[in-house]
């Protein structure tokens, strides 16, 4: 039984998903390139340009690409989970939806 716990935790991360308690993807890609400049009070302000879901991902990918980062469409929208998570807490789109934006890239 250990032996195959062992065997899909292996798998899992070579897929890269995070083990739990990990930090995610979208956490460490903002942490690493966008907190330097973003602190709480970017997100906290009054005047907020975000207002929904597709706004902020469009915000994100803005900003990554004026940042020159290169992300994907996968990783922007990690970002902006993690943002949405942790900040904004907006209703995001379905799934599959967020699948059929990753075909368009």
């Amino acid at each position: 039984m250990a032996l195959l716990a062992a065997f899909a935790w292996a798998g899992a991360a070579a897929q890269g998903e995070p083990s739990p308690g990990s930090p995610s993807r979208g956490r460490l890609l903002y942490e690493t390139h966008c907190i330097a400049c973003h602190n709480s009070q970017m997100h906290w302000r009054d005047r907020r340009i975000v207002e929904d879901w597709d706004g902020l991902v469009r915000e994100v990918d803005r900003w990554q690409s004026r940042a020159h980062l290169g992300w994907s469409r996968a990783e922007v929208l990690e970002v902006a989970r993690h943002l949405n998570e942790i900040v904004y807490r907006l209703p995001r789109a379905p799934r599959p939806l967020a699948r059929v934006d990753l075909l368009r890239r």
